[in-house]
């Protein structure tokens, strides 16, 4: 499974529905489940943006799926980045400098 985070700004609509009900947030983690993501990790932020998600799916394509269906709703703008670890940069890194 590829991580993924997603960066997330309630637009007025997605405010008003988030005072009124807040346990959508986390009925919206059930539907990414469906859509074959997975919520990891996810917070409330001071700034730019209202939602801070990691995510884990399978590939790119599942991830723009949930990304273009939450989207679409109007409740919400997203920016979704692939992530990876640390670690596997490291390992990337000392593998790719090894061939030169």
């Amino acid at each position: 499974m590829e991580i993924f985070i997603m960066l997330s700004r309630l637009t007025d609509e997605g405010r008003k529905t988030v005072k009124m009900r807040p346990e959508r947030i986390k009925e919206v983690n059930i539907e990414i489940e469906k859509m074959g993501a997975k919520v990891l990790e996810q917070y409330a932020v001071l700034g730019e943006y209202d939602f801070v998600n990691i995510l884990e799916a399978p590939d790119n394509e599942t991830i723009s799926r949930v990304s273009i269906e939450l989207g679409a709703r109007g409740t919400i703008q997203l920016i979704t980045l692939a992530a990876i670890s640390i670690d596997e940069l490291a390992e990337t890194l000392l593998t790719s400098s090894s061939i030169y």
